[in-house]
């Protein structure tokens, strides 16, 4: 787990981000992607099944969400460089634990989900530049009386395996000494089912996370999104190190997106709009980091 974005006193947030990074640096050794998928004619989209509004199921199980309508987007930046308009697409389901490996191993070619960018994950993998920047804060019942950090001594926490959360509440207990009882759930849902069900008095992940996981509960009203946050986790779409011609062509079709407002109507459909499966609206306004990132787009995020 990575700890996410920290700002040092003196700094803006916007600059702490962009600092030492520029625009689009692609890795220098170039690879064999878009020959492989001229080869097969077939792109791979990797996504998640539970992390609504990003990337989930529908009511027919068919994998949607924002990140996939980016991702749908640069596919056919793809059948244009390509020219092949018949371009087929295959899903991959990823779990946080299993992300990484599909798009190591080439068995994703893009990953479209809720993956935070940091400088550990850049020994692996590329980013192209943020689609959010989310705060990490945790899901209580709202009678727990649990309202920030400290109110958490001694409880069971749970959080989800392979996440970036997972060392950043390992290092938050230590620090501050709270005593949690930490466990782990297998996805977000399973995690947020921990907390539904009793067996843990808080679900610790990115807060769009967490309001996406409520407001498809039965009675969103028993939970309560809590706590200041403990850091700022900006999400990318995942791909090749290694594939400087392919990782170029991505980038592009996501300034494209940005330039020409396909981006802005894409985020108002899935944050300020009902969505399924339950016809609910996230009403979540672009945040400002989000609005400054468009402005000065770089695939240097994080730590």
């Amino acid at each position: 787990m990575h700890t996410g974005v920290f700002f040092r006193p003196g700094y803006s947030i916007l600059a702490s981000l962009l600092l030492g990074s520029s625009l689009f640096s692609p890795p220098a050794i170039a690879g064999a992607t878009l020959a492989k998928i001229r080869d097969t004619q077939t792109i791979t989209l990797a996504y998640r099944e539970t992390t609504a509004p990003f990337s989930y199921l529908d009511a027919d199980k068919k994998p949607i969400g924002f990140t996939l309508d980016l991702c749908s987007k640069i596919v056919d930046g793809v059948r244009r460089e390509l020219k092949l308009p018949q371009l087929k697409v295959n899903y991959l389901a990823v779990t946080p634990s299993t992300r990484i490996a599909a798009v190591t191993s080439g068995k994703a070619d893009l990953e479209c989900g809720t993956t935070t960018n940091n400088a550990e994950r850049r020994k692996q993998v590329a980013f192209t530049v943020p689609h959010f920047f989310a705060g990490v804060r945790m899901a209580v019942r709202a009678d727990s009386g649990i309202r920030n950090w400290a109110d958490l001594r001694g409880k069971r926490v749970v959080t989800t395996k392979g996440t970036t959360t997972v060392k950043l509440l390992n290092d938050r207990n230590k620090v501050r000494a709270l005593a949690l009882n930490l466990v782990d759930g297998a996805d977000h849902a399973e995690s947020f089912s921990m907390l539904e069900k009793g067996q843990a008095d808080a679900f610790v992940m990115d807060d769009v996370i967490l309001f996406g996981l409520r407001a498809n509960m039965r009675n969103p009203a028993d939970f309560v999104i809590v706590g200041d946050a403990m850091s700022v986790e900006p999400y990318a779409i995942m791909l090749s190190k290694d594939d400087a011609e392919f990782k170029t062509l991505v980038d592009r079709e996501m300034a494209n997106m940005e330039n020409d407002g396909d981006f802005r109507k894409i985020y108002n459909r899935w944050f300020m709009s009902p969505v399924p499966p339950k016809g609910k609206s996230m009403d979540m306004p672009m945040g400002y980091l989000l609005r400054d990132s468009i402005i000065f787009p770089t695939d240097k995020v994080g730590d």
